[in-house]
């Protein structure tokens, strides 16, 4: 019998952001997590490759042995996840579920609890201006416009790609004038509008790793949210709510590691994120007719 896994897929290893929440709000269950840095970043790639390539990587993951995956990754979120749930899984996976970020960032920038209702059980924020930083096809994608359009109709969106965010993290390039520079070039921007954001999100699980330097160039009133927290909140809230699933996870405490690219490259970048060494497996993602 297959281990029943929690998957965690991201791009690269950005996502290993995610899964430190994860593993600190949900330790008991085993994961696995995947990381197609090969191909990395997705944002600049057409709607029709990142379909395909986080369709690889799901099929990765339900093989391996994962009934539950959280796409980790903006970029496959807005624009492969609705393809997925909606016409992929139905027909091939009805027994298994793909989850994304893009909802419960937009409820956290809605200023929603994870399981509120808006209207119902909470109110949404009526009215004032928030910001999305993220890939270009996330932007492009309009997802968070929707989503806000539903939770929170009164809220003023601005969406601002950072094309160079990705390769700069992916290249270790933290911090340094360089990455000030194209830091500053898309953050000033936003807060020279007469009209500037007092919410933030990270809408790319690799910005997290910026945070440091993104801080101090952000007016300290402006409340900057990043992913990893919210989704691990909200994934235990939906796991509450879906006994269903819960029941088929294993707890083991067990955390495996796959990557598209060098392992022990990957390892490397692990272990500065998750704080302990990892071990961690080359593969390759099989196309998907």
């Amino acid at each position: 019998m297959l281990a029943s896994m929690i998957g965690v897929f991201d791009s690269g290893f950005g996502g290993l952001t995610v899964l430190a929440a994860l593993l600190k709000r949900l330790p008991v269950y085993d994961y696995l997590y995947l990381g197609d840095s090969a191909r990395a970043p997705y944002g600049p790639r057409s709607l029709e490759v990142v379909h395909s390539f986080t369709r690889e990587a799901v099929e990765f993951l339900f093989d391996a042995g994962c009934p539950l995956v959280v796409l980790a990754c903006n970029t496959a979120s807005a624009q492969a996840l609705r393809t997925l749930q909606q016409r992929h899984m139905p027909a091939h996976r009805p027994d298994r579920r793909v989850l994304g970020v893009v909802r419960p960032s937009a409820e956290a920038l809605a200023g929603l609890p994870p399981g509120a209702i808006p209207g119902v059980t909470a109110p949404a924020l009526t009215k004032g201006t928030v910001a999305v930083l993220g890939t270009k096809g996330t932007v492009a994608s309009g997802s968070y416009a929707l989503e806000l359009a539903k939770l929170a109709p009164g809220l003023r969106l601005i969406q601002q790609a950072c094309p160079l965010w990705v390769p700069l993290v992916e290249a270790g390039e933290l911090s340094g004038p360089g990455t000030e520079y194209f830091l500053r070039k898309d953050l000033d921007p936003l807060f020279a509008a007469p009209d500037p954001p007092s919410r933030v999100l990270l809408g790319c699980t690799h910005y997290p790793l910026l945070l440091p330097v993104i801080r101090p160039m952000v007016p300290p009133a402006v409340e900057i949210i990043a992913q990893g927290g919210l989704v691990a909140d909200r994934l235990a809230d939906w796991l509450l709510r879906h006994p269903e699933m819960e029941r088929r996870l294993w707890r083991n405490g067990t955390r495996h590691y796959a990557t598209t690219d060098d392992p022990e490259w990957f390892a490397r970048q692990g272990q500065a994120i998750l704080s302990t060494p990892i071990a961690v497996e080359r593969v390759r993602l099989k196309s998907w007719p």
